[in-house]
């Protein structure tokens, strides 16, 4: 599906523009847009190496050799008595200048830098950001498979999600199911926030039980061929109250403020200005704690970020989230969440289900 070898290129003319002798890449999602291949995260090192010219080596544990499929780099494997920072380290010329992957963990970090003592170190992020955050068209495609999947989710929780009576751990394990039923490899996540918890963006699921009159706040994801899906939908157990009503539609004219403000050359900020202004004007500007969007891709959270500050002006082939919420402590919270592409001319919303405040019972 992708071609893998074509982006070590660009890596390896980037790392060259820069002066980078080499590139290491263990967990984190750098290595599997590189290689295709995701590694285990364990205490036995997997690594790939960049030089900045010729072939890349995929270091890994002998017992995961039969996990990788072939690829743009020289595949070796490492017994349990052998050194395999040593051994990967041995695959390049001693370099100067070295990136490294930003989830490396510390202890093979710490590890590398004894092999390669008078090298000096940089984050690599600041090579693959500039390749990662344009998708390619296939990318754009799994990212949108993944949105329809979740749609589909959401188009069933109404008939088939009961909420009053139950805990919201009860509601969060039946919606991460439901992902896994249409079509997720991993359901990631699958926040259920009711009542005044919805007031917290990033709740952790509880035993609190639900009731009429409770808003819930429903945000669940998880990966699809290797790409992240994550929306937000608010729903009502019963009729919502007239200010229940009222917020909602403030943080749903907003979202599609956000996503109306996407196109080439606009800078992220005005995005994120964009939804905020809507919130601001209605008096709740203060009650939006967090960034309008994130970038989303192999990871859920990656650039670009739609957040005040972040001058970076968009290009066809970026992919993030547009979610205002509102959070009245004490009360209850509300989120709308949308993943949108950057297109030639406007932004491309993947999500489509519905946006409304909806009934549940």
């Amino acid at each position: 599906m992708f071609d893998y070898g074509a982006r070590v290129q660009r890596l390896q003319q980037t790392m060259a523009d820069r002066g980078v002798d080499a590139a290491v890449f263990s967990v984190g999602a750098d290595l599997p847009y590189l290689t295709g291949y995701t590694a285990t995260p364990t205490e036995r090192l997997t690594v790939l190496v960049v030089p900045q010219d010729g072939t890349p080596t995929l270091v890994v544990p002998q017992l995961e050799a039969p996990r990788v499929e072939p690829g743009a780099f020289t595949l070796t494997s490492w017994g349990e008595t052998e050194d395999p920072v040593s051994l990967a380290a041995s695959s390049v010329d001693t370099p100067r200048l070295v990136a490294a992957g930003d989830q490396m963990w510390s202890v093979f970090l710490l590890a590398f830098q004894k092999e390669w003592p008078n090298a000096d170190w940089v984050s690599a992020t600041e090579l693959t950001k500039g390749l990662r955050i344009r998708k390619e068209p296939a990318e754009i495609d799994a990212l949108r498979r993944a949105a329809h999947a979740v749609d589909r989710v959401m188009a069933r929780i109404p008939s088939e999600v009961a909420f009053a009576g139950r805990t919201e751990r009860e509601v969060s394990r039946q919606i991460a199911e439901m992902v896994l039923e249409e079509g997720h490899e991993t359901a990631g996540f699958a926040i259920v926030g009711s009542g005044p918890n919805g007031a917290s963006p990033h709740h952790e699921a509880s035993d609190r039980v639900m009731e009429d009159g409770d808003l819930v706040v429903c945000d669940f994801g998880g990966s699809m061929d290797g790409y992240q899906s994550d929306s937000t939908r608010t729903f009502s157990i019963g009729e919502p109250s007239e200010k229940q009503f009222e917020v909602h539609s403030v943080v749903a004219a907003a979202n599609e403020a956000g996503r109306s403000a996407v196109g080439p050359g606009v800078p992220c900020q005005e995005v994120d200005r964009a939804a905020r202004a809507v919130i601001e004007e209605a008096g709740y500007g203060e009650s939006f704690i967090h960034r309008t969007g994130h970038g989303i891709g192999l990871e859920v959270h990656e650039h670009p970020y739609m957040v005040e500050g972040n001058e970076l002006q968009l290009e066809e082939g970026m992919t993030f989230s547009v979610e205002p919420g509102i959070y009245l402590p004490g009360e209850f919270g509300i989120r709308i969440e949308d993943i949108v592409a950057c297109g030639s001319e406007d932004g491309d919303t993947l999500n489509q289900s519905l946006r409304g405040l909806f009934q549940v019972s």
